[in-house]
């Protein structure tokens, strides 16, 4: 039987918290698979954060070793949130959410954000993740990965650009500047610039993945659902689907920019912008996703966390069984309903990829 070719695959992998352990999820079964080759990550808070224990686990020891460091990373996650006060109540339990709306620490630490910054009631910015991180990358090995490039998003607070991190310039400062929630962190300081999470203006960047990787397949593994049905009505809903659509607000406008682009590459025959033509693909569990409100993104037990990569597991599943033959062929991530929006063509809607901190 002749060896099947392997597949070769970018990923993009948005933030959101806890919810970061579905893209755990959706990583070990594409690394379990063998028949798929990741070439490149582009990720934003926790999707950063996986992307970056990927590519030392890769360097360790391969694909098996870089799934061995997930687990590892995501149970020092749960251990460490077990100190936490922020955590569900037997309300919560009772429910059977995995939410955190009627947790007295949750109710506490969003009470004290509108009135208090970090800089008030956090002045020595204690950041357990900080150490999480650091016990468990090494930098050396991240930065010189050479099966994987690794993009890391964060937002530049005086600028309001995305910043790219990339090999070998990746620290546990810029892993935490693009996990930055402003209204528990102070901003990080890197090289006299200062950050907030990337998930405001990347979450997460699409162009490294198209400007600066051969694949032309790009998956996007989705945790925030674009689409609703139901109206919000009460608090929790409003404040879930604000932080949804603020999330995926630059992931639309860049999905946006590459669809006009693939349109005019086909139509208007610019082949000097053919490595440029991206098959989009997406991963998603939006049903299941859905069901989760946005105080979850904090609750890291175990139960929970294990729950969510299952999900991803699933997820990724189903969708190599479905598409594998499609990588390498076509898209399968239909952006119709965002093209139909506006008859403006790319260039005139400000250019096809918005200006980072590393253009004038």
């Amino acid at each position: 039987m002749a060896m099947q070719k392997e597949k070769v695959i970018e990923l993009a992998l948005q933030g959101g918290g806890a919810h970061g352990a579905f893209t755990w999820g959706v990583l070990d079964r594409l690394l379990e698979d063998g028949r798929i080759k990741i070439e490149g990550i582009s990720g934003t808070s926790a999707g950063a954060m996986n992307g970056a224990v990927v590519a030392d686990g890769l360097v360790r020891g391969g694909y098996d070793a870089a799934r061995e460091a997930l687990e590892k990373f995501w149970s020092a996650v749960s251990a460490a949130a077990g100190f936490s006060l922020i955590r569900r109540s037997p309300l919560d339990m009772l429910f059977g959410a995995w939410s955190l709306d009627w947790s007295p620490g949750y109710l506490a630490a969003e009470a004290l954000s509108r009135v208090y910054t970090p800089y008030d009631f956090n002045p020595l910015d204690v950041n357990p993740l900080r150490d999480i991180v650091m016990d468990h990358l090494d930098f050396e090995r991240v930065n010189h990965c050479s099966e994987l490039k690794l993009f890391v998003t964060a937002t530049n607070v005086r600028t309001g650009r995305p910043k790219i991190f990339r090999q070998p310039e990746i620290t546990v400062d810029a892993l935490m500047a693009s996990a930055c929630i402003p209204a528990l962190f102070k901003a990080v300081e890197i090289d006299g610039e200062a950050y907030w999470d990337g998930g405001f203006m990347g979450n997460p960047a699409l162009f490294p993945l198209v400007d600066e990787c051969t694949a032309r397949d790009l998956v996007i593994v989705q945790i925030n659902p674009i689409y609703r049905d139901k109206l919000p009505r009460t608090a929790p809903e409003i404040e879930n689907r604000i932080n949804e659509i603020t999330y995926n607000a630059s992931l639309m406008k860049e999905l946006r920019s590459l669809g006009f682009l693939s349109e005019q590459i086909h139509y208007e025959n610019l082949q000097w912008e053919g490595y440029r033509d991206a098959r989009l693909h997406r991963i998603h569990a939006d049903q299941a996703m859905m069901d989760l409100g946005v105080s979850s993104k904090l609750n890291a037990e175990w139960e929970f966390l294990t729950y969510l990569r299952d999900v991803g597991r699933e997820a990724a599943g189903q969708w190599i069984e479905k598409h594998h033959e499609d990588i390498g062929n076509r898209t399968t991530f239909d952006l119709s309903f965002l093209l139909e929006e506006s008859l403006q063509p790319a260039h005139l809607q400000g250019g096809t990829v918005p200006k980072t901190d590393d253009e004038p």
